[in-house]
């Protein structure tokens, strides 16, 4: 009995113990537990811009509450003209305009006369002085730039020493599938030339030579070469911006591209496995060019460029390329091109004035990638027959 009672007893201590002591401990861990956080209030879902709609109509959104006006502009517009966007109870402005040929296309957003690139897209265009948003609206129409199941090239980003230049400059090489895997095999370059406010991003983003070469070439309608893009706006920056000097770009392609891409990949080094062509600023590279060096291109083509006025020095440069004997003079502008279809007609004038054989593709809109895209699909497949 008395084990019982001293059992008990200690039993007691030991619950007045932990009443005493640890009571006071949890509930000061009780008083210190943070006051819970109130629910966050439901987000508004994320703009969708560009969004497809199934009828290939596109609707455009930016939200913009305190703007007064907002304007789109790009080339699925013609002549570039601008668009007003109409603003919801939410400050979210949108347009759909369309339907749309399927196609790369390029735009840009002004807010209250302030340019900004699709915040909600991440497809970008980048050129030396600004950004364009970009989006691919896929289709029957844009097959041949699409990315297919069709065996890939690689486009390389080459770093060289300009020797005429003084500076470290950058190009882009696309080599043909399978150019790792054949040792041996020498392949005819062709040379392409940007326009101008690009560099040498622009024709293997936006003007998608990669996949254009690749379906070409996956088709059979193509003879598997190398395809070099330079960096045509010669300035300070050895990669972008700065302002274009031709005479400048001519010496570094003479001098430092072409030699170093015959030494350092495996070419056919000679006229008749060499084309050049080029847009717009790219164009007129492309004429002085082979004007001045009318033994070194066999294929030329000049797109979206031409000659306005010419002088005796042009003209003597013509003579000289006849006598080289060209195997393709091929000239491409829209009918709508306020910059540059006048310079082009009369560059086709010139050309039959002195014996040249030639093509003139005249095809419908404007000074645009849509077309640029259409005539590398156009003349590629005309190379090293």
């Amino acid at each position: 009995m008395s084990r019982f009672r001293t059992s008990w007893f200690g039993a007691a201590i030991i619950v007045f113990f932990l009443t005493s002591f640890l009571a006071p401990i949890a509930s000061a861990q009780e008083e210190q537990q943070p006051e819970q956080t109130p629910p966050r209030p439901a987000q508004p879902a994320p703009l969708v811009s560009p969004e497809i709609l199934p009828d290939n109509r596109v609707t455009f959104r930016i939200s913009a509450p305190e703007a007064n006006e907002v304007i789109i502009i790009g080339d699925l517009f013609e002549d570039y003209r601008g668009e007003k966007l109409i603003k919801d109870d939410q400050g979210v402005w949108s347009i759909t305009p369309g339907p749309l040929v399927p196609d790369v296309y390029s735009y840009t957003f002004y807010v209250d006369g302030v340019k900004v690139v699709d915040p909600n897209n991440p497809g970008v265009k980048q050129g030396i002085r600004s950004k364009d948003s970009i989006f691919l609206l896929p289709g029957a129409e844009a097959d041949f730039l699409d990315v297919q199941p069709v065996p890939h090239g690689i486009i390389s980003i080459v770093w060289y020493q300009s020797s005429s230049l003084g500076m470290m400059r950058r190009m882009r090489i696309y080599t043909p599938p399978g150019y790792d895997n054949s040792r041996r095999k020498r392949y005819p370059v062709f040379y392409l030339l940007h326009g101008g406010g690009d560099n040498d991003i622009g024709w293997s983003t936006i003007g998608r030579t990669g996949f254009i070469i690749d379906n070409l070439l996956a088709e059979g309608k193509a003879e598997p070469m190398i395809v070099v893009m330079p960096n045509g706006s010669v300035g300070r920056s050895p990669a972008a911006a700065g302002t274009q000097a031709t005479g400048r770009f001519e010496d570094d392609m003479v001098q430092d591209i072409i030699p170093y891409v015959e030494e350092n990949y495996r070419v056919l080094a000679r006229k008749d496995q060499r084309a050049i062509a080029g847009l717009s600023m790219g164009g007129g590279q492309t004429l002085r060019l082979t004007l001045d060096n009318p033994d070194m291109f066999s294929y030329i083509g000049v797109y979206s460029s031409g000659a306005r006025s010419t002088d005796e020095e042009f003209e003597k440069g013509l003579d000289e390329l006849k006598a080289e004997g060209p195997k393709l003079y091929w000239i491409g502008c829209g009918v709508n091109d306020q910059l540059a279809h006048a310079g082009s007609v009369n560059l086709a004038g010139l050309l039959e004035k002195h014996g040249i054989e030639y093509t003139f593709r005249e095809s419908p809109g404007g000074h645009t990638w849509i077309n640029w895209r259409h005539y590398l699909a156009e003349f590629a497949p005309l190379l090293f027959r």
